[in-house]
């Protein structure tokens, strides 16, 4: 959890005026090296990350969505040298989804089962 702005000026007030790390650490109830945390600390304000390093280009992925759209995650995994989750995670997060079947699939299907009936009641 990370400490309020009181609190680390407390304790660079504190070790500054004389005070030692572990006398610190006693009285404010940390361990050591949080205290050294503290103090090393460019600022003292919180660092707000805004996007993580990530290895995975995903416009490279989009791409290749495209123009291989037979490919597997385990293989696409393996080109961008990645494990399979973190294409699955890329691919949820810009919407695109496994392959469904077309509709002519289902009419396929359709005529496929009439004709399985047909030849049933014919027998």
């Amino acid at each position: 959890m990370p400490y309020s702005l009181d609190f680390r000026q407390k304790v660079i007030n504190f070790v500054e005026n004389g005070g030692t790390i572990t006398k610190a650490a006693h009285t404010f109830g940390r361990g050591r090296a949080s205290i050294y945390r503290c103090l090393s600390r460019p600022r003292l304000s919180a660092t707000k990350v805004k996007s993580r390093q990530i290895k995975l280009d995903w416009k490279e992925l989009e791409k290749d969505v495209k123009q291989n759209l037979e490919s597997k995650l385990s293989d696409r995994a393996k080109k961008f040298g990645v494990n399979q989750p973190a294409i699955f995670y890329a691919l949820k997060k810009m919407k695109i989804t496994r392959k469904k079947k077309q509709l002519y699939y289902r009419k396929r299907n359709r005529e496929e089962r009439i004709k399985y009936y047909q030849l049933s009641l014919e027998i």
